[in-house]
């Protein structure tokens, strides 16, 4: 492909991925891979280069763009490092045509007005916020079950985190190609998640219900924490999801995991036999991911303020099943990979003022920012995706 023809594939690439984030489709990575998948003679150094370009893009434009080449211009024109893709616009053989006086372009930025002026609210703002549009590294969680990180051999050194058996690596790293992936040794998992898992503070023969486990990341590591002793239930709404733990717990040797397809509405009614018995609730809530921008940098022109209304309720409502499966003397640990406090201290705060039996906890991590009743990571200040973390305790 010549340059020209990149970009004006990257312009229709980015034609789809705006129209799945209007209408809630396929991830960008999806988009780009079902992209190429149909266009088999471009080579794996156009892919990359149009891929790349895609995602700088993305993280250039502020609200949702018009169309991919509106996108395309300002991204142009708003650098001066990026002025060479506006001499591309030739009119050549399958690259872009011509640029017409008048041409309607996007507005750069970082994310639509309504959602800056929300990060802005929650205290992100200036080179924080400006971190969330950055490129994010490859962590690896070390499978204490199986080894640890001070004697493992892998392809690679990686960077010590703060996480006991964290490991970082450059973006890019083939990790899911290494024997020690493929026998359970390691696994891909951003290092404030892994400090999510932390702040849980697992032992040993407890019971702990991961409640929106999803493909079951943060199961895994509680797991390993728990030495495979105890009754760990991995909870989903999404069948899909939840089907991929089964095959990552046997590969990482996690016995104990019982995974649970629940019925929105009726969570209670599935846990029943736990109900009023965990030790430990993990409520690791759908959000808006703001905290993951570096990696679905796309997901800002999905966001609305209605879904973040709807998102703020859902996280009450999880916290409230939580409320009824804890034992007295347990606790409930909230997570949300949001920035937003509407997703974060707001939900505490409010928990706490509907249930007087439970108090709010410390949040013991390496990392952290306080933020009200919880701890906040972040890109800028810890290098993690953002986190904010809460540990609210039952009364005994």
């Amino acid at each position: 492909m010549t340059p020209a023809a990149r970009v004006q594939a990257a312009i229709e690439v980015l034609d789809a991925v705006i129209e799945a984030a209007k209408g809630e489709g396929a991830p960008a990575d999806r988009i780009v891979a079902e992209y190429f998948r149909a266009r088999r003679y471009a080579g794996s150094k156009d892919r990359r280069a149009v891929r790349e370009l895609v995602y700088s893009v993305i993280r250039a434009i502020g609200p949702v763009p018009g169309n991919g080449r509106d996108a395309m211009l300002a991204f142009g024109r708003a650098e001066p490092a990026n002025h060479h893709v506006l001499d591309l616009f030739d009119g050549s053989p399958h690259g872009p045509a011509p640029i017409e006086a008048g041409a309607i372009e996007a507005k750069p930025g970082l994310a639509p007005d309504w959602l800056v002026a929300a990060l802005a609210r929650s205290g992100v703002r200036g080179e924080a916020a400006q971190a969330l549009m950055g490129r994010a590294p490859l962590d690896v969680r070390v499978n204490s079950l199986k080894a640890d990180r001070g004697a493992i051999d892998l392809p690679e050194p990686g960077e010590h985190l703060a996480a006991p058996q964290g490991l970082r690596f450059s973006p890019g790293t083939r990790v899911e190609e290494w024997d020690a992936y493929r026998e359970g040794l390691v696994e891909v998992q951003d290092h404030g998640s892994q400090l999510a898992c932390l702040a849980a503070g697992v032992r040993p023969g407890e019971t702990v219900i991961d409640l929106c486990a999803g493909a079951g990341g943060k199961s895994l590591a509680l797991a390993a924490a728990m030495e495979n002793s105890g009754r760990l239930i991995a909870c989903d709404t999404d069948k899909r999801r939840l089907g991929n733990l089964a095959p990552r717990a046997g590969r990482a040797g996690a016995g104990l995991i019982e995974p649970l397809l629940l019925d929105p509405g009726r969570e209670i009614e599935a846990l029943a036999d736990v109900a009023g018995k965990a030790d430990l609730v993990l409520v690791d809530a759908p959000c808006s991911g703001t905290g993951t921008w570096r990696r679905k940098p796309e997901a800002k022109w999905r966001l609305t303020p209605r879904a973040l209304e709807k998102y703020a309720a859902l996280q009450d409502r999880l916290l409230d099943v939580a409320a009824q499966l804890v034992r007295p003397g347990g606790r409930i640990v909230f997570v949300t990979c949001s920035l937003l406090d509407e997703e974060g201290s707001k939900r505490i705060d409010g928990f706490l003022a509907r249930h007087e039996g439970f108090e709010p906890r410390a949040v013991n991590l390496p990392l952290g920012t306080p933020r009200a009743e919880g701890t906040r990571l972040d890109p800028f200040h810890h290098g993690t995706d953002g986190f904010f973390v809460a540990n609210c305790g039952s009364a005994c």
